[in-house]
C-alpha cells in the first residue's frame, strides 16, 4: 500500500486543503465572537486544528514511515483541542444564555460547509491509501461538513425558539464528533506503527 508521500497529488491536496482551512478560521472566529455563538467558536478553532493538521501533513510527508506514524498518533491529541474549546464556551454560554442571530449562524454556517465540502472532495481519494496521516486529514475535512449542517439547523432553531440552546447542543456535539475522530485516528496510527514493525527484516 502507497505512503502518503508516494500517493500522486497528496501533498498538494492537504496544502491547499490547510490553506482553505486557515482563511475560513478567520471569517468564522471574528463572526462567532461578534455574535456569541458557541457552535461558531467551536467550528472555528475546528478549522485551525484542521488547518495545523494538514500543514504538518504537508510539511512531515518526506519522512520515514515510523516518524509519520508518531506525528499520526500526535494528531489525535490535536483533534481533541476543538473538544475542549467547545466544552469550555457552552459552560460559559450557559451562565450567559444570550442567543445569537439567526441569520448570522446560519450563514456562516452555510459558508463553512462549503469550505468543508470542497476540502473533503479534494481528500476523498487520498483516505484509504496513506494511514494515519490521511485518515486525518479525511476525517477532518468529513466531520466538520457533518458539524456545518449541525450549525445551519442551529439556526433555523433559533429562529424559530429563540433562545440559545440549539447553539449550545450543537457546540456540545461538535466536541463529541471530534472526541471520535480523535480515537480513529489513534486507532490507525497504531495499526500503521504494527504494519512497519511486521515489515522490518
Amino acid at each position: 500500500m502507497a505512503a502518503p508521500a508516494t500517493r500522486p497529488g497528496f501533498r498538494r491536496a492537504v496544502l491547499i486543503v490547510g490553506l482553505l482551512n486557515l482563511a475560513y478560521f478567520f471569517v468564522e472566529f471574528v463572526v462567532a465572537r461578534a455574535i456569541g455563538s458557541v457552535s461558531l467558536f467551536s467550528d472555528s478553532v475546528d478549522f485551525l486544528e484542521d488547518a495545523s493538521i494538514n500543514l504538518l501533513i504537508f510539511f512531515a510527508i518526506g519522512w520515514s514511515a515510523p516518524t509519520r506514524t508518531r506525528l499520526a498518533m500526535g494528531l489525535a491529541g490535536i483533534v481533541l483541542v476543538p473538544a475542549a474549546a467547545a466544552l469550555w464556551t457552552a459552560g460559559a454560554k450557559i451562565l450567559d444564555p444570550t442567543t445569537p442571530p439567526a441569520e448570522s449562524l446560519s450563514l456562516t454556517g452555510l459558508g463553512a460547509l462549503m469550505v468543508n465540502v470542497a476540502c473533503a472532495f479534494i481528500l476523498v481519494r487520498h483516505r484509504r491509501h496513506g494511514g494515519g496521516l490521511a485518515i486525518a486529514a479525511w476525517l477532518a475535512a468529513r466531520n466538520d461538513s457533518i458539524g456545518n449542517l449541525a450549525i445551519i439547523g442551529a439556526g433555523v432553531l433559533t429562529a424559530t425558539v429563540g433562545t440559545a440552546w440549539p447553539d449550545v447542543a450543537v457546540g456540545l456535539g461538535l466536541a463529541a464528533l471530534n472526541i471520535g475522530a480523535a480515537r480513529e485516528v489513534w486507532r490507525a496510527a497504531r495499526e500503521g506503527r504494527a504494519d512497519d514493525a511486521a515489515a522490518r527484516p
